[in-house]
């Protein structure tokens, strides 16, 4: 039985992290051949999802960043939650969100790691972020048996930065939920969308910069926000944010925007583009991590860190839409959950021989 550790799970809080655990956990229930059991608290007692899960009572679960921190240090040494999780007959665990809790113990494990930005990008972190990143992701990485991360970027970040054995880490991309995400037809609006919490790394300041410049020759033109924190965000003149939106609100926005537009500093894969490349919608995306890797030719790419790229970029896309469409299609295509499970599954596999 393969243990799926989702402790450490906050709804809304953990951004692309939570769609990556959530979409990996439905996929091994519709194409997995092992056995599961998902370890889950009362925050996401329905993280599970299709697979055997088990709420345990031992992890003082809180959403509020202090509570989430006390919750993750108490747990590394509570004796309880090992009990608990030693109930179950375990021959491997996976801990999808990094941080290994409940400890593994004796027990082969495997870990994801999805970004080393707080390394690469010290300064979109608080010291006390800092210090609690290299505090409780180095000994979970230590004690991994596997470590498994989204992209060849994160890969060669982790075995430089980290010195990690290269021979230990398993690159398995993410998949795009087609059902949902999926061209529809009807007319586009005249706005650009860009779904992303306020962090420092997403790079909202220049992206107001670049929609400053693209309305003085569209006036018409629109930005969309989703997420979390933009009320801490002075928005332009045309801009506007929708909040922390559902799956399904957002499949309709990128099935109406005239484009995405991505400019983030760092991503360790970079969900939102290949989404709105299934959905039909044209993307002009950063150059920065991952994002090379995963759009390939099918993103119109650009410096992050000038609004006149970024503006350059976006006009491009709106002015001939139809070959980004076209290949971002093609490109989204390669990416499924099923097989991204499968994936996983091999890599289960491996970890118990």
């Amino acid at each position: 039985m393969i243990g799926i550790s989702l402790l450490t799970l906050v709804p809304g809080v953990v951004g692309g992290s939570e769609s990556y655990a959530r979409e990996l956990v439905r996929a091994l229930a519709r194409v997995g051949e092992l056995d599961y059991r998902v370890f889950t608290t009362s925050l996401a007692p329905d993280a599970a999802d299709g697979l055997p899960g088990r709420e345990l009572p031992g992890y003082r679960a809180a959403s509020s960043t202090p509570g989430r921190l006390l919750a993750m240090t108490s747990a590394a040494v509570s004796p309880r939650l090992r009990r608990e999780a030693r109930a179950e007959p375990l021959d491997g665990l996976h801990f999808p969100l990094t941080v290994a809790l409940p400890p593994p113990a004796r027990t082969p494990a495997a870990v994801t790691l999805h970004d080393l930005q707080h390394e690469l990008l010290p300064g979109s972190f608080s010291l006390a972020d800092r210090a609690w990143r290299r505090v409780a992701y180095r000994p979970s990485l230590r004690r991994a048996r596997i470590v498994i991360v989204p992209s060849e970027h994160v890969r060669d970040s982790a075995v430089e930065r980290l010195g990690l054995d290269a021979a230990r880490v398993r690159v398995i991309p993410h998949g795009v939920d087609h059902e949902r995400f999926r061209p529809v037809g009807g007319q586009r609006e005249p706005f650009l969308l860009y779904p992303a919490n306020a962090w420092p790394h997403k790079n909202h300041a220049r992206l107001f910069e670049a929609l400053g410049l693209l309305r003085r020759e569209r006036p018409d033109l629109r930005l969309v926000l989703t997420g979390s924190g933009h009320e801490r965000l002075s928005l332009p003149a045309g801009a506007e944010s929708r909040g922390y939106v559902s799956r399904d609100e957002l499949a309709r926005l990128y099935a109406t925007a005239a484009a995405l537009v991505f400019p983030s500093l760092y991503e360790g894969f970079g969900q939102p583009p290949l989404e709105a490349m299934a959905s039909g919608c044209p993307v002009a995306a950063s150059s920065a991590g991952a994002l090379p890797e995963v759009c390939g030719e099918a993103a119109r790419l650009f410096d992050p860190s000038s609004p006149e790229a970024i503006a350059e970029a976006v006009r491009e896309v709106l002015d001939g839409p139809v070959p980004f469409i076209e290949r971002g299609l093609e490109r989204a295509a390669h990416f499924t959950w099923e097989r991204s499970a499968r994936a996983h599954e091999a890599a289960y596999r491996e970890l118990v021989s």
